[in-house]
C-alpha cells in the first residue's frame, strides 16, 4: 500500500474548547507518528466555529514540540491571506526548531467566507490572481541563493519543501509548470479530481525539486469495529458538511442515528459525491475502499482525514487503518523476501 498521511482540521466538537482541540491535535499527530503516518498536516481556515487550526504556524510549532519524527506541515497556508516574506519566516522559523520534518503546502483559496477574507487581506481578486507569483516569490526567500535583495531571516537557504494544493484543474497546472508535488482536495471537492490528476500528470516538467509526478489525494476513513459503528460516527461530519453548505457552520456534531434518512434527496446527493472519495466500516469495508481509490486514481500517497465527534474514536479509526497498511507492507516485504527455491518458478516460453 501506499504511504498514508494525516489531515488535521483540530475540529471544535460541541460542548467543548479551541484548547481541547488543540491538545487533540498533539495526541492525534503522536498517535500518527507512533502508527507509521508519513505527515501530519493542518489546514488554515478562518472564522470557522468548528476549526480551531487558524494560526497554522503557531499550532504547527506546538504539535513538533511534541512529536520527534513524524513530518510536520501546513496542508494549507492560503498564501492569498499572507505575504510571502512572513510565511518564508515563519516556515523557516519551523525548519530551523524541527529540521527535515517541515512541509509547506500553500493553497490559493481563502479558507474562509467572504467578508472574513477581506478582513484577512482586502483585495480579494488581485490576490487570488497573484498566486503564482506569490508562490515563486515565496520559493525565492527560501532559496540558497535568493534573487530579491530582502532576505527571509530564518527562511532563507532552508529550501522547505513545496507543495500546490488545489480543488480544481489551476493548481495542477501550476504544480506541473513549477516542478512541484500536488496535493488534491478530493476528501471534500472530488468533482475535478480525475481531470485534475490527468492534466498535472501529461504536463508535467521535472525541476531541481521534484524529478517526476506525485500525486497526494485527499480521502474521508470512518473506521471501527463495525460497519453499523463507522456508518453511526460518520454521521458527524456529514451533519457538519451539510450545515457547512446550507450556510450554518458550527461545531462539530455528536453523531445520531439514521441521520441520512432524515435528509432530502439534494442533501443526500451532495453527500454521495463527497462521499465517492471515502471509506466508512470495519477493516475489511475500509481496505477494500482505499485498495479502489488507489486502484482508480493511480495516487502516490493518501492524505486521511477523520472527523470523528469521539476523539478515542477518532484515534481507533486510524490506527485501524494504519494496521491495514502494517499487514500489507509485511505481506509485500515477505514475498520478495521468500528464498529463492520457494519462488514462483519462471513461465516457460511458448515461442
Amino acid at each position: 500500500m501506499i504511504p498514508l498521511s494525516i489531515l488535521d482540521l483540530s475540529p471544535i466538537t460541541e460542548g467543548s474548547t479551541a484548547a481541547q482541540s488543540f491538545r487533540n491535535s498533539l495526541s492525534l499527530a503522536q498517535a500518527g507518528e507512533r502508527l507509521g503516518y508519513r505527515r501530519y498536516w493542518l489546514a488554515e481556515h478562518h472564522g470557522m466555529p468548528g476549526i480551531a487550526s487558524a494560526a497554522t504556524s503557531v499550532l504547527l510549532a506546538y504539535i513538533g514540540a511534541g512529536t520527534s519524527t513524524i513530518r510536520i506541515g501546513a496542508g494549507g497556508v492560503m498564501l492569498p491571506n499572507h505575504s510571502p516574506l512572513v510565511i518564508a519566516e515563519q516556515f523557516g522559523t519551523l525548519e530551523s526548531l524541527y529540521p527535515g520534518r517541515i512541509d509547506l503546502g500553500l493553497g490559493r483559496a481563502p479558507g474562509s467566507d467572504q467578508r472574513t477574507a477581506r478582513a484577512l487581506r482586502r483585495d480579494l481578486q488581485s490576490d487570488a490572481d497573484q498566486f503564482p507569483q506569490d508562490v515563486v516569490e515565496l520559493m525565492d526567500f527560501m532559496s540558497k541563493e535568493p534573487v530579491q535583495t530582502v532576505r527571509a531571516v530564518p527562511g532563507m537557504g532552508l529550501e522547505v519543501p513545496v507543495w500546490i494544493l488545489g480543488s480544481s484543474t489551476f493548481g495542477a497546472q501550476l504544480a506541473a509548470h513549477l516542478g512541484l508535488p500536488y496535493a488534491f482536495a478530493s476528501h471534500f471537492a472530488p468533482q475535478q479530481m480525475l481531470q485534475a490528476i490527468q492534466i498535472y500528470r501529461d504536463t508535467f516538467k521535472p525541476s531541481a525539486r521534484l524529478a517526476k509526478p506525485h500525486v497526494m489525494l485527499g480521502f474521508n476513513v470512518f473506521a471501527a469495529e463495525t460497519d453499523e459503528e463507522a456508518e453511526f460516527r460518520a454521521t458527524s461530519w456529514q451533519q457538519a458538511f451539510v450545515n457547512l453548505r446550507s450556510g450554518r457552520p458550527g461545531r462539530l456534531p455528536p453523531p445520531v442515528e439514521g441521520y441520512r434518512q432524515k435528509l432530502g434527496m439534494a442533501e443526500n446527493a451532495l453527500l454521495d459525491s463527497v462521499l465517492s472519495c471515502s471509506a466508512v466500516g470495519s477493516a475489511a469495508t475500509v481496505k477494500a475502499g482505499v485498495e479502489a481509490f488507489i486502484e482508480r486514481t493511480g495516487a502516490d500517497e493518501l492524505m486521511i482525514t477523520s472527523q470523528v465527534f469521539d476523539h478515542e474514536a477518532r484515534l481507533r479509526s486510524y490506527e485501524i487503518l494504519s494496521s491495514l497498511l502494517l499487514h500489507e507492507n509485511e505481506r509485500q516485504q515477505g514475498q520478495q523476501q521468500q528464498p529463492r527455491g520457494l519462488q514462483p518458478a519462471p513461465s516457460e516460453s511458448l515461442s
